[in-house]
């Protein structure tokens, strides 16, 4: 018989908060840049996705989320690229090359 205690939990119960977030009502191009995208309409970009985030009730979650697997592009749980750049390089005791 397989050992089946090594296997992980239900997949849906690491993921079932991401019902609950407040950007599935949302254009999704808000939270990701178009190539190219710069400067003041990057940053109104961003914003206003992260305007999205700080009504969300998972902003916690989809931030440690993002956090833990490093994500490389978008807005999650309210913190841009270059922002969760900065926290991670913060946790490692260094400096963001951003």
């Amino acid at each position: 018989m397989a050992e089946i205690s090594r296997l992980p939990g239900p997949v849906m119960d690491l993921w079932e908060w991401q019902f609950e977030g407040a950007c599935r009502e949302a254009d999704p191009t808000l939270f990701f840049h178009p190539e190219g995208e710069r400067g003041a309409a990057r940053r109104r970009r961003a914003e206003a996705a992260k305007a999205v985030c700080a009504t969300c009730p998972v902003i916690e979650q989809c931030r440690k989320q993002s956090l833990s697997v490093r994500e490389p592009y978008g807005v999650w749980g309210g913190l841009s690229e270059d922002e969760r750049a900065e926290v991670l390089a913060q946790q490692s005791g260094r400096r963001a090359v951003v």
